[in-house]
């Protein structure tokens, strides 16, 4: 038998279920995720401040809310991994390592971005 997909609202609604319980277990699972919606959390009102624009303010706040994207795909990846097998494997390692280094680049972009706009903000007093 066929088994049948929610639509339209009903799956609207399950969709944005699905995705709180996903943060919700990051919040409780990883330490990383934590720090990093703490800063992120602090950052969005001090876009605020630090742009002068509305496309400033916008490429500062999604610049760190991409850490966090970044962060939830990486511990997607290390939950699949450690989901297949506690056994050591080359490829295992591989793809911890790059979503490992996926957060970094993510982080290297916000601090460019946040570092440019503040050297912005304080070169023209």
């Amino acid at each position: 038998m066929e088994k049948r997909s929610a639509t339209g609202m009903t799956r609207l609604i399950h969709a944005t279920r699905y995705s709180l319980q996903g943060l919700a277990q990051a919040w409780r699972s990883e330490t990383a995720f934590r720090q990093e919606a703490i800063v992120v959390a602090l950052s969005i009102p001090a876009a605020f401040w630090l742009g002068h624009t509305a496309s400033q303010r916008a490429l500062l706040i999604f610049s760190a809310l991409l850490i966090l994207i970044v962060e939830l795909l990486n511990s997607a990846v290390e939950a699949t991994v450690d989901r297949i097998g506690a056994e050591r494997h080359p490829l295992s390692g591989q793809a911890k390592n790059m979503g490992s280094a996926s957060v970094l680049i993510a982080l290297i972009a916000a601090v460019a971005v946040w570092g440019l706009a503040a050297w912005e903000r304080w070169t023209q007093f």
